[in-house]
């Protein structure tokens, strides 16, 4: 697909230095590598001058696109970028996944209302709301208690949302996620709520009155509903006396009886409710006015996983097709969300493998979007909810497996105890060693499996180890049963009306802002929390 680059910065140009010639496919062409200091000079001269020709696009929105990489940091986009490009045969280093050759480039400082390192909960609230809130809030004010349990109270501590200001409009509005539908990043979109856990009733505290996440995707007040949600979480929508359509031994998670997924069907006209890939292909985005689909009791699998699924799966880009192709009949305008949400998973389990392939996922729903859309009227930005622990490091030679072992010119590089290592690594997480104790990622329930091996008492010997195995867990520094997220900035990629507006580093609730205005939302809208 094609590219068109219609505003940049001089301050990014350099970022984009190896792109400008690479023009053939998502992640580029490493055939354009350049090969001498004249062609280098040559390319970097060519960024600049091209950068210098573009105008910024300061044009209304029809349409908004937000891609969120849950925890998708720099050094994770990094990985990525080299570990595509080397799956194809290619240079990965000149390689840059699609998302990278958007026209603008800013960075999100993620900090919370109450934390220097955030979870996606207040930092998607930011993205979506225009404030920034507490640990574990669901688009509501930083006043509220975490475990609020009324319905009043939070209703009065709510926060508009842009997906529910655009429904207000009469816009088409949808949510495609890799992780439950009733998950953090996904559910700030509709939901409010103090706490993040509370995703099915079962979930409540005894006397709550505020409704659960999954009952507010089905009881959403705004407009005339949400046309599309794509995702997991099947068993928060399903009753606990249901056998799962899927996994017939296992039974849904609602204690109120209640089949939401059949209350969708019934509250919506022309909508329709699929489970597998089968229904979801079947699904005529012509004739589906609201589609509803939950591919898993739980978060859908990782990317790499996705083949072992007997009922399939779609994938991100296929979700992101489908909600586009559905939304786009709106002669309104669409607000879409899409998160890969699994990326932020495998970090915690501290297996690269699946966090970089679900990213280069993400890069392809990004490559379909705009391929179905126009920079001069759709508003497209990629990035991520915050960061993880998660370090490039050693001294590696270009073109060195990004997944395998340090070397240089060939040979395996060695710590002060003679032993090879890694170039990926973590700052902490469950890969911890533990003298001769190393552990492998088991995907068929997401656990760590302890495997001993002979070598030094404080690092394992990883010379006849594959560490590019997809069941290879990178080592970490401090062990911790689940790696955590990190503090610093992440990047913002943008392409559109009001990109430009993304440059150097901003509040991560800036993100909003940029997206209302885009859609002239913001002189519609409330003043303060509790304009719901």
């Amino acid at each position: 697909m094609s590219f068109r680059l219609k505003a940049l910065p001089v301050s990014v140009a350099f970022a984009l230095l190896a792109s400008q010639p690479c023009a053939a496919g998502p992640g580029g062409n490493a055939d354009a590598v350049p090969a001498s200091a004249d062609e280098w000079f040559a390319a970097g001269r060519a960024a600049v001058e091209t950068s210098k020709r573009i105008v910024p696009n300061r044009s209304r929105a029809r349409n908004v696109i937000l891609f969120v990489g849950d925890g998708m940091g720099i050094s994770t986009v990094t990985a990525a970028r080299i570990l595509e490009g080397q799956m194809r045969n290619a240079d990965g280093e000149f390689n840059r996944l699609s998302f990278e050759r958007l026209d603008h480039m800013g960075t999100s400082v993620t900090a919370s209302a109450n934390q220097q390192t955030s979870d996606s909960a207040p930092t998607a609230t930011a993205m979506v709301t225009g404030i920034k809130t507490n640990d574990g809030a669901i688009s509501v004010a930083q006043t509220i208690d975490r475990n609020e349990p009324s319905a009043a109270v939070t209703r009065a501590k709510s926060v508009k949302t842009i997906l529910e200001q655009a429904e207000e409009r009469g816009m088409a509005t949808g949510i495609v996620t890799t992780a439950r539908l009733t998950h953090a990043t996904p559910a700030v979109n509709y939901a409010h709520i103090g706490n993040r856990d509370w995703e099915a009733d079962s979930n409540l505290p005894a006397g709550a009155t505020v409704p659960d996440i999954a009952r507010q995707l089905i009881e959403f007040p705004y407009g005339d509903g949400i046309e599309v949600a794509l995702g997991g979480g099947r068993s928060y929508f399903m009753p606990n006396t249901a056998s799962d359509p899927e996994y017939p031994t296992q039974k849904g998670r609602r204690k109120d009886g209640r089949d939401l997924t059949t209350e969708w069907t019934t509250k919506y006209r022309q909508s329709a409710y699929v489970w597998d890939k089968a229904g979801f292909d079947a699904v005529n985005p012509r004739q589906t006015r609201h589609l509803l689909g939950l591919f898993e009791r739980s978060h859908m699998r990782y990317e790499a996983d996705r083949k072992d699924d007997v009922a399939g799966e779609p994938s991100l880009a296929d979700m992101t097709e489908k909600a586009i192709r559905i939304l786009r009949q709106n002669d309104k305008g669409f607000y879409l969300m899409v998160e890969a949400g699994r990326i932020d998973h495998a970090h915690h389990a501290g297996n690269a493998y699946r966090a970089l392939t679900d990213t280069v996922a993400l890069s392809e729903a990004v490559a379909v979007a705009k391929k179905l859309t126009d920079d001069r009227d759709t508003l497209i930005v990629v990035t991520a909810d915050h960061s993880h622990v998660f370090t490039i490091a050693g001294y590696p030679s270009r073109g060195n497996p990004i997944l395998g072992k340090t070397s240089i010119d060939g040979v395996p590089s060695t710590d002060a105890l003679g032993l090879t290592y890694t170039t990926l690594s973590y700052a902490n997480g469950p890969g911890w060693t533990g003298g001769l104790q190393r552990r492998e990622f088991n995907p068929a329930d997401e656990s760590a499996v302890a495997v001993q091996y002979d070598g030094s008492a404080l690092r394992p010997d990883l010379s006849a180890v594959d560490t590019t195995s997809p069941s290879y867990m990178q080592e970490a520094t401090v062990p911790m049963g689940s790696e955590t997220h990190a503090g610093e900035d992440v990047a913002i990629y943008a392409s559109g009306p009001n990109a430009y507006l993304f440059r150097g580093p901003q509040e991560q609730n800036v993100i909003y802002h940029v997206m209302a205005d885009a859609l002239g939302l913001d002189r519609n809208r409330g003043r303060g929390p509790g304009r719901r």
